[in-house]
């Protein structure tokens, strides 16, 4: 099988090179930034981003969030189906 990413330098520009699924957890960073993260069911999801600002945001049921994220916090976080895209 031919694979597109074989030869190519990651990039904020391109697409993802994994998805991750998230277990929200207190004063725990993500393994990997993400680049992105998608809620698979809706709800509050508190985050702290990569300019190091704790936000508490609503989002929907199959949202994604274009948005740099080090952590997503266990309290303040009801939506559920986290993953992060991230490049790796």
């Amino acid at each position: 099988m031919s694979n597109p990413f074989e030869n190519r330098s990651l990039s904020l520009r391109g697409p993802a090179t994994d998805i991750a699924p998230i277990t929200p957890a207190d004063a725990v960073d993500l393994p990997d930034v993400a680049v992105a993260l998608y809620v698979e069911t809706g709800g509050a999801l508190a985050i702290t981003t990569v300019a190091g600002q704790s936000r508490t945001i609503t989002v929907a049921d199959n949202s994604i969030l274009p948005v740099g994220v080090t952590q997503v916090a266990a309290t303040g976080t009801t939506a559920s189906g986290i993953h992060a895209f991230v490049l790796i």
